[in-house]
């Protein structure tokens, strides 16, 4: 698949591995280096986008912190509203709260309880599915508020971790996959 002549092996050789961040024997993907490149971060949201056209999502739900970057671009490409999810505490009006676990811990992250109408046709966005516990979060969280989860989308997708096995149910795609 190519869009603004972007591939996403393009995007892959962009991503910088950088070994023991933030702690030892994770290997974290650093985005940095393909945001910078305004032709690649342009091709990651045409692709990011590709199943979806202008009309057909009500609007584009991102993740914090990085989901935003995509789901700005992304509602602005699809002539849509985006909404963020954030973590507990960090919106002002009244939320509905999701908390879920990490493989270090618990957190919970949050949305506004006037955010989404129902029936609205969203599209989520993340930079990376690992575990499937924000996502799945997340995807819970719009369902309360009634929304219709057109597809949840990765710019990468660690698949070793099988964050998939927690958003059964929902169309999930994934650029790169490690």
């Amino acid at each position: 698949m190519t869009t603004n002549q972007v591939t996403v092996p393009d995007l892959e050789r962009a991503i910088r591995n950088v070994p023991d961040f933030p702690k030892p024997g994770i290997q974290f993907k650093d985005i940095t280096p393909m945001l910078a490149d305004a032709r690649l971060f342009a091709g990651s949201i045409d692709l990011l986008t590709a199943n979806v056209k202008p009309g057909s999502v009500d609007a584009v739900v991102g993740i914090d912190a990085r989901g935003f970057i995509f789901a700005a671009a992304a509602a602005y490409k699809l002539n849509c509203g985006v909404i963020p999810v954030r973590k507990k505490g960090k919106l002002p009006f009244k939320t509905h709260e999701e908390s879920y676990d990490l493989e270090y811990g618990s957190n919970t992250i949050a949305i506004h309880v006037d955010a989404i109408k129902p029936g609205s046709r969203v599209l989520l966005i993340d930079d990376l599915l690992a575990t499937g516990g924000t996502a799945n979060a997340a995807a819970n969280l719009l369902k309360r508020l009634g929304a219709n989860i057109l597809e949840i989308t990765f710019l990468i997708e660690l698949s070793f971790l099988n964050g998939r096995d927690k958003l059964k149910g929902f169309p999930v795609r994934s650029l790169v996959v490690y």
